[in-house]
């Protein structure tokens, strides 16, 4: 295998994240340019909707070309969501259909309305053959990956792909390549690699060696590969295992009828038409959908997880498949609750996590194989996603897992978007009390207009529904502003039957509650009891402060609660729980 090499990208390292498609195309889907994406106004202007929909952040004067928009052209166009281009030599662009215009899946992508029914659409989008081999013919990198993951199976036990595997040997790789001799490289370097010293170096080793036969830069080799395996996840077959991939139990037998077939001698037309219309999947099939239900129950009843057996008909592929995605969604349930119970031991990592926000994103990495990264442009995705993690860890929920969130989740549980509008970010229930969490990553002068409304809405309907269970509404920010501080000192909101509610909401910093956080699980003290000491000693005669004065109370408050459960001052603390203690009775005392 010693021929020149290129490294096949199914996505666009502009766009690295493809759950954000669906948003920024619903935006295109309603613009004026829809047909009309050429030309550099036209790309400039549609790049400044997308800025101004919060969908990117272009720094003033950074992209004056419109080079974003081209990005996202070319992935709506790859995914069959738009007609692409079509060279004459390869076909009819009047044939094929008006070029930019909105595809037949482009409509059905912008009415996937889950999360499961989105990932179908990338899984459909990726099986088609689009990928110039040499000869003419093209090829599929989604299905090419799961034969040699299926290989690899074969050989080991396991699919499992790490992350330098894949990216020397997957991304570079095609079916004009021996599969087999693929696999064995691929195991010599597991062999050889489990011995080494320093896995870093002799991972940088590896690179240099297999760029001698690249005429890019070696860093594309982890830069694509991270990108690559990150488009490849949401067809929701494959999912995170470390830093690699391995095919979901759920969907093996999917795999193996994808990865049947790798390659097609079929035109780029042809293959453009098939992707702009839908293209077909082994599970339109009745007899593999029927087989793929029984072995997803075949897997519920090996994990020993109860569920009613599907109810007929069950004749066309469509009523199988809906069945299946029911017994998925029971699936994916039940494995949210395994990850919540987790979540105490992975503390150290939420706070990192916490850590990464405030920095603005970025990574950290804590070996080779074993790394956490925040994107710059999906902040408030992860801050939303890693306090919901925070509140698993605290426990003692009565609510389910799924129950406290209101955004949505990959198979790797990592964010795919923020909580929908009419309602509360995170709602956690307790024995005694609930708290109703919401977060933004607004800190301008604009915070009191875009949350101090909605906040205490959402924090009153709490109330009502919990009632006569005491409700506390904690608002986390990276900064408070003190205009929104003083809305939430006062806290009060009428219903619509015009009862005047005094609601008891405390604006923490992101590093306030990180503080507080560590804090807990470092002294052993992590229980909610602990968190709504904390909101009632914030609250605590705040009517008898202005906001400034507040905000400087409740630092004190987190800094000196902190101290003593890292000191473990008991008699302090003692001190410190009949302190919140009464606060608590007079908060109840004023809402009877």
């Amino acid at each position: 295998m010693e021929r020149d090499i290129d490294i096949w990208l199914v996505g666009n390292t502009g766009l690295r994240s493809p759950n954000r498609i669906q948003e920024g195309f619903r935006i295109y889907a309603e613009s004026p340019f829809v047909g009309n994406f050429r030309g550099r106004d036209n790309e400039i202007g549609f790049m400044n909707l997308l800025n101004e929909r919060g969908i990117i952040h272009n720094e003033a004067g950074k992209d004056a070309s419109g080079s974003h928009a081209r990005k996202w052209r070319l992935m709506f166009a790859k995914n069959g969501l738009i007609y692409p281009p079509l060279k004459k030599v390869d076909g009819s662009q009047a044939e094929l259909g008006a070029l930019d215009a909105i595809t037949p899946f482009g409509r059905t992508f912008l009415a996937a309305d889950t999360y499961p029914a989105m990932q179908e659409c990338f899984l459909r989008a990726m099986s088609v053959e689009q990928f110039p081999l040499a000869g003419g013919s093209y090829f599929s990198p989604l299905r090419w990956t799961l034969a040699l993951m299926l290989e690899l199976e074969r050989c080991t036990g396991s699919s499992a792909l790490s992350r330098i595997e894949f990216a020397l040997w997957g991304q570079t790789t095609n079916p004009q390549d021996d599969l087999t001799a693929v696999v064995d490289q691929i195991l010599d370097l597991r062999a050889r690699r489990q011995y080494a010293a320093s896995k870093k170096k002799f991972d940088r080793l590896e690179i240099a060696r297999r760029a001698e036969h690249y005429q890019k830069k070696s860093d594309n080799f982890f830069d694509y590969c991270d990108m690559n395996m990150r488009y490849l996840r949401i067809t929701g077959i494959l999912q995170r295992q470390g830093r690699g991939l391995v095919i979901l139990p759920a969907k093996h037998l999917l795999a193996e009828q994808l990865a049947r077939r790798t390659a097609s001698e079929d035109s780029l037309a042809h293959a453009y038409h098939v992707l702009c219309i839908g293209a077909p999947l082994p599970t339109d099939d009745a007899a593999v959908a029927k087989k793929l239900l029984a072995e997803l129950q075949s897997l519920l009843n090996e994990r020993h997880i109860s569920f009613d057996p599907p109810a007929p008909p069950l004749e066309t592929a469509v009523q199988i498949n809906v069945a299946r995605q029911r017994l998925e969604q029971i699936l994916a349930q039940t494995d949210e609750v395994r990850y919540a119970r987790e979540q105490c031991h992975a503390w150290r990592e939420i706070s990192d996590y916490m850590e990464l926000i405030l920095a603005g994103g970025g990574k950290k990495v804590y070996d080779e194989d074993n790394a956490i990264e925040v994107p710059k442009d999906e902040l408030p995705v992860y801050l939303e996603w890693v306090l919901w993690r925070a509140i698993l860890a605290i426990d003692h929920l009565r609510t389910m897992p799924y129950e406290v969130r209101g955004f949505k989740m990959d198979a790797d549980f990592m964010p795919i978007s923020t909580a929908g509008g009419g309602k509360g970010d995170l709602y956690s229930e307790f024995d005694d009390f609930a708290i109703l969490t919401e977060v933004t990553m607004s800190s301008s002068s604009r915070q009191e207009a875009m949350e101090g409304e909605p906040v205490r809405r959402h924090v009153s309907d709490a109330v009502l529904r919990w009632a006569p269970k005491p409700v506390y509404g904690l608002f986390i920010a990276v900064k408070i502003d003190t205009n929104t501080a003083e809305t939430f000192r006062h806290g009060i909101w009428y219903t619509k039957q015009e009862e005047r509610q005094e609601l008891q909401i405390v604006p923490l910093t992101l590093a306030q509650y990180r503080t507080y956080f560590n804090a807990m699980f470092a002294s052993g003290n992590a229980v909610p009891t602990r968190v709504r000491e904390l909101l009632l000693l914030c609250a605590k005669d705040r009517a008898a402060m202005d906001a400034p004065l507040w905000k400087a109370h409740v630092e004190q408050m987190v800094q000196s609660r902190a101290q003593l459960l890292m000191e473990g001052a008991r008699s302090a603390y003692i001190y410190e729980d009949i302190e919140a203690r009464k606060a608590a009775e007079d908060f109840s005392a004023y809402r009877k």
